[in-house]
């Protein structure tokens, strides 16, 4: 099952900056690899395909496809498997400059088999099928130009949940113990509607809308393709199409762009030098704990990561959620004192300790996180934290941190105005 449905024409130039073959390569009238989606019922979509199967000296695909699509007798057929040898025999092919067509499911050019070949360094030219995505969507009757398209299909399962723990609209190409069930399991504490796209476009197919809770108890046929919806109607979308880009606005914000009480926020030059360090992205999660007004880790979501809040002060609980509607991410809140809160949390990949002492960060470091950055604002306690983590292998680097500001004086003169200095500690696994 594959990605985004494309226009039925040759494909002639770079897929794109992780493709290494260059759009020349790939020109009309060159020796190319022509793929082909089949869609889910096993039907070639694309009319011109018929023609290239004609002139084929070569055609690759699975069994369930080579059977489905008209091959003409005697063309030499391989049944995909393991990938290296149908590249061997295709290299060979262009070389020899024999027309060969590789069949595939959807549209190949997203999540697909496209990418391997172009890797390989064949010239390739596609005529894409619908996508299961586009067709899940589709069954469902919701729009998908504002969403994620991830997979789970042999990589780490994590990232997929993750996006969809951190995204209003995503949609996941499952595998075998990386689907329905798993990923509804890990959405528990996120509030999600999800559709279940089984055998799409088969006379077995079945689109189900359920819950996490209902998709983890759930038994589901491999492959199928789950959407993860937020609230809202389909799923609210950024209005700018970009689901995991940079914030526009940047981050780093002043803490006037959030609500606070007494200044109880991390400094905006704290706090740039904090989300560094976290390295937030899609596919990660990252705890926030003390999380006061939500600043830290709403930047982080800003930036794409699932965020988990910790928060023992109802006030301020208010606060993070208020701010994180304000910027329009999804930041999970826990309330509750750490250590215990934490406790049934998902593993975080990093985690932003902003109070606590050191017995919550004794809790944080034995739950193996990645990296670990504390904020601290008393000496006396710089030298315990660095010990808690460096006992559990962590290294540990640590920087002091002071800014001043511009500030008007009568007169038209300026001064500078010191902020409270703060050590920022870094804890990593190697």
């Amino acid at each position: 099952m594959t990605g985004t449905p494309g226009a039925g024409r040759w494909n002639t130039g770079a897929d794109g900056p992780d493709d290494s073959v260059v759009a020349g390569d790939c020109a009309v009238g060159a020796t190319a690899v022509t793929v082909a989606g089949v869609d889910a019922a096993g039907n070639p979509a694309h009319p011109a395909l018929a023609a290239e199967l004609v002139r084929a000296g070569l055609v690759v695909g699975a069994a369930r496809h080579l059977a489905a699509a008209p091959v003409p007798p005697g063309v030499e057929t391989v049944v995909l498997g393991p990938l290296s040898p149908a590249l061997e025999r295709l290299t060979t092919a262009v070389a020899a400059g024999i027309p060969a067509v590789v069949l595939a499911s959807g549209d190949p050019g997203c999540f697909g088999i496209v990418r391997r070949l172009r890797a390989a360094g064949l010239p390739v030219r596609v005529l894409p099928a619908v996508s299961s995505v586009a067709a899940a969507f589709a069954r469902a009757g919701l729009s998908w130009d504002g969403a994620a398209v991830v997979s789970a299909h042999g990589r780490d399962a994590r990232e997929a949940l993750n996006a969809c723990r951190a995204l209003p609209r995503v949609a996941v190409l499952t595998a075998p113990g990386a689907g329905a069930a798993e990923l509804g399991a890990g959405l528990a504490g996120w509030s999600r509607r999800l559709v279940v796209a089984e055998h799409l476009g088969t006379d077995a197919e079945r689109i189900t809308w359920t819950t996490p809770a209902e998709a983890a108890a759930g038994s589901w046929a491999d492959p199928h393709v789950l959407l993860s919806l937020a609230p809202g109607p389909g799923g609210a979308a950024r209005v700018d199409n970009q689901p995991a880009a940079a914030p526009a606005a940047g981050w780093a914000l002043p803490e006037g762009a959030y609500q606070h009480r007494d200044s109880m926020i991390t400094k905006a030059e704290v706090r740039a030098l904090v989300v560094a360090g976290l390295r937030p992205r899609l596919g990660r999660l990252v705890w926030d704990v003390g999380a006061g007004s939500g600043s830290v880790g709403i930047e982080c979501a800003l930036l794409g990561a699932a965020v988990v809040a910790v928060e023992r002060d109802p006030a301020a609980v208010d606060l993070v959620h208020g701010n994180a509607a304000r910027h329009g991410v999804d930041v999970r809140v826990v309330p509750g004192a750490a250590p215990a809160a934490l406790d049934g949390l998902p593993d975080a990949d990093a985690v932003f300790v902003g109070g606590g002492g050191t017995g919550v960060l004794a809790a944080v470091a034995a739950r193996r996180p990645a990296r670990v950055l504390v904020a601290l604002a008393a000496l006396d306690r710089v030298a315990p934290a660095r010990d808690v983590l460096r006992a559990v292998g962590y290294t540990v680097d640590g920087v002091q941190l002071s800014a001043a500001r511009l500030a008007d004086l009568p007169g038209g003169s300026i001064r500078l105005a010191a902020t409270n200095p703060v050590v920022v500690l870094t804890g990593e696994l190697l």
